[in-house]
This record gives structure tokens, C-alpha cells and sequence, in this order.
């Protein structure tokens, strides 16, 4: 019988990708950091709850009263992985949708791919991003929640436009860009690099799911 054991431990993590990758503009130099990266490794797989102060500090091998000095709490910490994936999937979303033709097919194949890029490019972030914005208190949460709601006004108003040119057939726009976006974001938990997939491959393809959910061309 074979060894499973690495298979089965696999299974039990939250997230595929092992690798902690922050945007190139991410001054990652200095304590301030170590924080960061060693906050998102730990925030990917144990979830904010399950991370503690004095677990942040030691993996980063400093003292809790040394963490404090670059952090007011924990909570800034996530607060500054969240507002750093928000802005980068914000910023590529509005680049892509200005990037090429006008049209809403070609629109929303680029936007999306974008969508798709970002969760795979930078799996830790984005799950971090997503899914422990709720530890958050409204005022830290606020910026993110701006360029989330932004983002999905700007797949909308491409659905709308296509509906209206009678390119795209929906029976609602709000859904349907709801399960573009949860298709998309589910990628940053399985997607490693390690996997036979390119994240340009699984972009082109997850926008390829897009066409068809919105109808375009068929």
C-alpha cells in the first residue's frame, strides 16, 4: 500500500498554496515585514481567531511588546493584508477593463481573467483577504469593502450594458456576477503552483465559464 500520508495532510489545510507572496510594491524589508508575512502564513491556515499575538511574535521570533510597536493590535495586522489584496484586485480589475475593446464581451473576458489572475497569483493574500474581512470592525473593514463593492458595480454595469445590446442573456445581472466572482475567488484555496495548471490557462479557461454563464456567443 502507498504512503498517503503527505495526500491526507494536504487535505486538512485550508488552503493549497504554500508559498507567502505579497504584491512587488509590498515593502516587505525590516520587523514590519517579517510581521506581514509571517501574519499572512498564519491567518491562510489557522484563520485570524486561530492566530495569536504571542504566535504571530514568535514566528517572527520577536517579543509581543516588539509586535505592538509596528501594530497597534492583531487586528491591524489583518487590516493591512486586507486593504493590500483589496487594492491590488481593484487596481487590475479597472486596468483590465479599460485595457482593450469596449465592447461587453471583450469586457468581461478580460475582467474576469483579471479576477481569476489575482486569486491565483497571490492565493494566500486572497483568502486572507476574503475570507477574515469579517474579523474586522466596520472602520478597518470600510476601505475594503469600498473597492469590493466598487468591483462588483463595475461587472455589473458591463453585464447591464451587454444585456441591453442584447450580447449577453441573464435573467439577472446581480446573480450572475455573483457567480462569476465565487467561481473566481474559490481558485485562491485550491490553486498551488505546483499543480499542472498556469494561472494564464486557468484565467483564460474561468473566463471561457464566464461567456457561457452570461450566454455570449450561444
Amino acid at each position: 500500500m502507498t504512503n498517503d500520508r503527505p495526500a491526507a495532510l494536504a487535505t486538512q489545510r485550508r488552503i493549497a498554496a504554500s508559498d507567502v507572496r505579497l504584491p512587488e510594491h509590498v515593502l516587505l524589508e525590516g520587523t514590519s515585514g517579517r510581521i506581514l508575512r509571517e501574519a499572512l502564513l498564519l491567518f491562510a491556515e489557522r484563520g485570524f481567531h486561530g492566530t495569536s499575538i504571542r504566535g504571530l511574535a514568535d514566528a517572527c521570533e520577536i517579543r509581543s511588546a516588539t509586535l505592538y510597536s509596528h501594530y497597534p493590535a492583531k487586528e491591524n495586522v489583518l487590516a493591512e493584508l486586507v486593504r493590500i489584496g483589496h487594492e491590488e484586485h481593484h487596481r487590475r480589475l479597472v486596468d483590465a477593463a479599460s485595457a482593450g475593446p469596449a465592447d461587453p464581451e471583450s469586457r468581461l473576458r478580460r475582467v474576469v481573467r483579471a479576477h481569476v489572475l489575482v486569486h491565483a497569483e497571490f492565493p494566500m493574500l486572497a483568502v486572507v483577504a476574503n475570507n477574515e474581512l469579517h474579523a474586522l470592525s466596520a472602520e478597518l473593514a470600510g476601505p475594503a469593502l469600498v473597492l469590493r463593492a466598487s468591483g462588483r458595480q463595475l461587472l455589473i454595469d458591463t453585464l447591464d450594458e451587454g444585456i441591453a445590446e442584447g450580447v449577453f442573456d441573464v435573467p439577472d445581472a446581480f446573480l450572475a456576477v455573483t457567480a462569476i466572482s465565487g467561481m473566481g475567488m474559490r481558485v485562491a484555496n485550491w490553486y498551488d503552483p505546483a499543480m499542472p495548471y498556469e494561472p494564464e490557462e486557468v484565467a483564460n479557461t474561468y473566463a471561457e465559464f464566464a461567456l457561457r454563464i452570461t450566454r455570449a456567443g450561444f
